[in-house]
């Protein structure tokens, strides 16, 4: 998809299409106006007949309108106008998005740039429009026999601002939109992909073509090589598979030689049956999105490439399978992290956590400035938040506060529960220097808790990203998330560097 920044009169436009909007009440948005002014009215006539009301969801497509100049004009319902929120903002777009493809329109001019929303700029406005047509037209048919091939498929779309003065601005920010959208149709495709196809090794070789592409630098460890660190805790997991594990690392460099990096640590199960601990039969397919936490960090590298961001970030990407075999955890095993502590395993589901440990331990050797892991990890999580926040845990405030506004204006919103003492305590074991399950209560915050014993060395947060990673039902689908916070919380810290 092309896009392009322009400043000019909606009523000018000789385009394939305009696109404006209308509020709830048949209220027309500025640019709408003038194309109703230029019909001569004509647009007011049309909505009165009862064709539009203005609601959410709601559209109408003009041919060759009367008095205008355009072939086409797109008019989009936004709602009540008091309640245009960003969320509403962004549906509206990816509304218009739908529509045009639907229709076989190649191009649009579009004016829903205008429309306020509160607190928000010309720069959200456009980055935020480029992120939600793209979201609204990925589609994943790559494992489809029967592709459905539009013949008149969307492919430019101009996005306006009110000044000359704005362009710059605007251009800036559609470049962003676009990196964000690349790496999150990376994470999309990844983890919408089989377990029998995206494997660890799978993983490894996308790695391997970040580096190929951008020059990033990639290391893989195999199996003997986690060996020889003592990553007990991360094998342990990987024995009931016939799936070699891998330990990747990839190695962006945007800054300064001697900068401390960002370190990204992502959960890359990429397929979850529970091991000895079985789950359900029931959307255990899901399971395969498990390494989402994993492609997430593939995804902000390849965003952080593309913007050429000048910072450091290494990611670190530990991959398995968590399969039932007669030589996989069994519930009461105890094994050795690379930290030397020892985790009574009671739980084989509770395997992320077991390859997070090693994988935190081993980024020590990166001296990082923050650290921040990215697990689809408990179903508490999704009990708590539901499918629109992640949760989000750390040892220090100011980081935990960076990424709670970072996922405020990238709209990939995260909720922050406690990491006390008191829920710690729910881990202990009496056969070991943990258990790697605290019972029922606060299962989201106990399971931070583990990781919280591996991350002393630095400043930390966990996301858990179990209810915001894929939806399931008919929408069923990776969603790219987190990739635009962790993005967001990157260019934020640039931003402010520069400063």
């Amino acid at each position: 998809m092309e896009y392009t920044v322009k400043s000019g009169d909606p009523e000018k436009q000789r385009n394939a299409c305009v696109v404006a909007g209308v509020f709830e009440g048949r209220k027309l948005s500025p640019a709408a106006r003038r194309l109703d002014e230029a019909a001569q009215g004509g647009l007011t006539a049309i909505l009165r007949r009862g064709d539009l009301e203005g609601k959410p969801g709601q559209t109408l497509l003009l041919h060759n309108p009367a008095g205008l100049l355009c072939e086409r004009l797109l008019l989009v319902g936004c709602g009540k106008e008091k309640d245009f929120h960003e969320g509403r903002y962004r549906e509206t777009f990816a509304k218009m998005a739908k529509t045009l493809a639907d229709t076989g329109t190649t191009e649009a001019v579009v004016y829903l740039t205008e429309l306020g929303v509160k607190g928000r700029d010309i720069a959200w406005k456009l980055r935020h429009a480029v992120e939600s047509v793209e979201m609204a037209l990925y589609k994943f048919d790559r494992l489809k026999s029967h592709k459905s091939d539009k013949k008149r498929p969307l492919r430019k779309v101009i996005l306006t601002v009110g000044k000359r003065s704005e362009l710059a601005a605007g251009e800036a920010a559609v470049q962003q939109g676009l990196a964000i959208s690349a790496g999150m149709h990376l994470v999309r495709d990844l983890g919408n992909l089989p377990g029998n196809i995206c494997t660890p090794s799978y993983l490894a070789d996308q790695a391997r073509e970040l580096e190929h592409q951008y020059g990033v630098k990639t290391t893989v460890l195999e199996r003997e090589d986690m060996e020889k660190l003592g990553m007990g805790a991360l094998l342990s997991v990987s024995r009931g598979s016939r799936q070699p594990p891998k330990l990747i690392t990839i190695e962006y460099k945007g800054g300064k030689d001697d900068e401390p990096p960002v370190a990204l640590v992502g959960k890359g199960l990429t397929f979850d049956a529970g091991g000895i601990s079985i789950k359900p039969a029931a959307a255990m397919d899901e399971m395969k999105y498990d390494m989402c936490g994993g492609a997430t960090v593939l995804g902000v590298i390849k965003a952080c490439a593309e913007l050429k961001l000048p910072i450091n970030v290494v990611g670190v990407i530990p991959s398995s399978e968590n399969l039932p075999d007669g030589d996989a955890n069994k519930p009461g095993d105890v094994v050795t992290s690379m930290s030397g502590q020892t985790i009574e395993v009671l739980n084989t589901d509770a395997e992320g956590r077991l390859i997070l440990c090693d994988a935190l331990t081993y980024t020590e050797r990166f001296h990082p400035v923050a650290v921040v892991d990215i697990a689809t990890l408990t179903g508490a999580c999704v009990i708590a938040l539901g499918a629109h926040a992640s949760g989000l845990l750390a040892n220090n405030d100011q980081l935990a506060r960076d990424l709670l506004n970072a996922g405020k204006y990238a709209h990939d919103r995260a909720w922050q529960l406690p990491l006390w003492s008191e829920y710690d305590k729910q881990l202990e074991s009496n056969f070991a220097d943990m258990a790697n399950i605290g019972g029922r209560e606060g299962g989201t915050i106990t399971a931070a808790c583990f990781l919280a014993r591996y991350t002393k060395k630095f400043k930390w947060a966990h996301l858990d990203i179990a209810g915001t990673a894929w939806l399931g039902g008919k929408a069923k689908g990776g969603t790219g998330r987190p990739v635009p916070l962790l993005t967001t919380w990157l260019i934020q810290r640039c931003e402010a560097a520069s400063e």
